[in-house]
């Protein structure tokens, strides 16, 4: 398999993310300059759908009810291949001034974020009413372009991992369907899978086939591509899930409803943190040491320790 986009973030900024987390100081980035906005009304940025960063800027993304936005982020000597989250600015940006629903949002490599939703109601736009379809970025999320199923689709949820020939294998959720959707065109055409109630999906970056589910009947995993699902017996009750790929294997740690966070090793789940409070969205930074991204009512914050103890990037409180 080539690497994967997660894999390849990892190697690319943990070092960097990991300092940054614990207080290194680095020079704010500039790269979408005269693009970004800050936010127009103190609760413009709300109800995080998604995180994600970029490995080929190393710009941090939050996908929301608003738009997405740039979750403030560092770079070391003027790299922006050293890009990392950074304690010391608060504030997140809007990019481009653009509200647009953005309900499925994923980094799907280095340079191309993909997304779902409903198009900024203020705005004119080429993009399709009532539902997005799949959408593609690659300036960073201040334009987009229409891939497919323009007018007709909402996906709720976004994954992508690399084919050995190079395309992406992309997995949504459709929210009007209750379906997973699955494209191994790089988003141009879609097959019906499985029909679901989920909260989260999750791709894994070493098998292609294999995706992960949160439901309420607790955690379910399939191994032909989205077709089928069947229970994770002894898996805790997660809300949301994500795949990480260290130098040794493929683990999954997941974050449930009350915050609490878990870690798969072999086949023992093992609570190592908690944020305290219901997850809107979680994300983890893959190698040796992987560090974990949580959005939630008080803002959004980064752990390097499993959750132990948490950075604030973005804090909402009063």
């Amino acid at each position: 398999m080539p690497r994967s986009p997660r894999r390849f973030f990892a190697l690319t900024l943990l070092l960097v993310g990991l300092v940054a987390i614990t207080g290194c100081s680095a020079s704010a980035s500039n790269s979408a300059a005269g693009s970004l906005v800050t936010a127009p009304v103190p609760n413009a940025f709300e109800h995080v759908h998604g995180l994600g960063a970029d490995p080929l800027t190393g710009e941090t993304y939050a996908a929301t009810h608003h738009g997405v936005w740039l979750v403030p982020t560092g770079v070391l000597a003027d790299s922006y291949l050293a890009g990392a989250p950074r304690p010391d600015t608060t504030q997140p940006i809007q990019i481009a001034g653009l509200a647009q629903d953005t309900m499925g949002f994923t980094v799907a490599g280095p340079g191309q974020l993909l997304a779902s939703g409903h198009p900024d109601p203020t705005k004119p736009s080429d993009l399709a009413l009532p539902n997005l379809g799949l959408i593609s970025s690659t300036d960073g999320a201040k334009s987009w372009t229409a891939l497919s199923l323009a007018g007709e689709t909402d996906f709720h949820d976004l994954d992508a991992v690399a084919l050995e020939d190079g395309t992406l294998r992309v997995y949504g959720y459709d929210a009007g369907a209750g379906a997973i959707a699955v494209s191994d065109d790089s988003g141009l055409t879609w097959s019906s899978g499985a029909v679901l109630a989920l909260r989260d999906l999750a791709a894994d970056p070493s098998q292609a086939d294999r995706l992960y589910a949160t439901t309420a009947d607790g955690l379910m995993m399939s191994t032909d591509a989205g077709r089928t699902f069947a229970l994770m017996v002894g898996a805790p009750a997660l809300l949301l899930v994500d795949v990480v790929e260290t130098d040794t294997d493929t683990q999954l740690v997941g974050i449930d409803p009350n915050g609490a966070v878990w870690r798969q090793t072999a086949d023992t789940w093992t609570q190592t943190g908690t944020t305290s409070r219901t997850p809107e969205a979680f994300t983890v930074v893959g190698g040796p040491s992987p560090w974990l991204l949580v959005a939630d009512a008080a803002g959004i914050a980064a752990s390097d320790d499993g959750g132990v103890t948490w950075t604030s990037l973005i804090s909402l409180a009063d």
